[in-house]
């Protein structure tokens, strides 16, 4: 019996270890091709948010390292009857949004919410019917990545839970090129901790 639990147990130890091993490599491949994207979208002469100057040079943006800590399911609870309101922007454009929902997750010890958003207009068009917003602040900010906070898409999960993976944090168009309008952080979304993850700041590889 004792030789049947040992082996048990290290069955179920490989199928474990098994798991997280495709898991990383899922997370890693995914991560590879976001970013990938990403520097092509700023690479295009058609696409990019760069000034002219800025793309001729442009090679690839600067990332933080990959981190799996920084792939979190985070608890995902909805806030129907959400008012409309204007979401303060870098010009006057005031954009109409609602809080879709809260996300809920613990990160060094800390117990962490941020707010996640709809924009009422944008999701009226086909392909972004489910898109959501989540920008956040942090730790980094000024310091290590853009000091206007950092953005994250999001789509409405089918469940209660939601994956947030802060190594797709992404700089608002403003850290490059002044002509765009972009959504300035709401404050309650400003986290106490460092997010050592995505786009580390706002000045690009050449």
């Amino acid at each position: 019996m004792k030789i049947i639990l040992i082996a048990l147990s290290s069955f179920l130890a490989f199928g474990l270890s098994a798991q997280q091993d495709s898991l990383f490599e899922f997370f890693e491949a995914d991560n590879e091709t976001h970013r990938i994207e990403l520097n092509e979208h700023y690479d295009d002469k058609e696409s990019s948010p760069l000034e002219k100057k800025d793309r001729k040079k442009f090679k690839e943006l600067p990332f933080f390292p990959l981190n799996m800590r920084y792939r979190i399911e985070a608890q995902w609870i909805r806030t129907p009857d959400e008012e409309a309101f204007e979401m303060a922007t870098s010009t006057d454009r005031k954009p109409l949004y609602i809080k879709y929902a809260e996300v809920h997750f613990t990160l060094d010890s800390i117990p962490c919410k941020l707010n996640v958003y709809q924009n009422i207009n944008l999701v009226k068009k086909e392909g972004y019917e489910d898109y959501l917003f989540l920008p956040f602040k942090d730790f980094t900010n000024g310091e290590r990545s853009y000091g206007g906070g950092r953005y994250l898409d999001l789509h409405i999960p089918e469940g209660d839970t939601i994956v947030l993976d802060f190594n797709k944090a992404y700089n608002p168009y403003c850290a490059y090129n002044h002509k765009y309008s972009c959504p300035i952080v709401p404050e309650e979304n400003q986290l106490d901790i460092p997010i050592e993850a995505g786009i580390h700041d706002g000045i690009i590889k050449k």
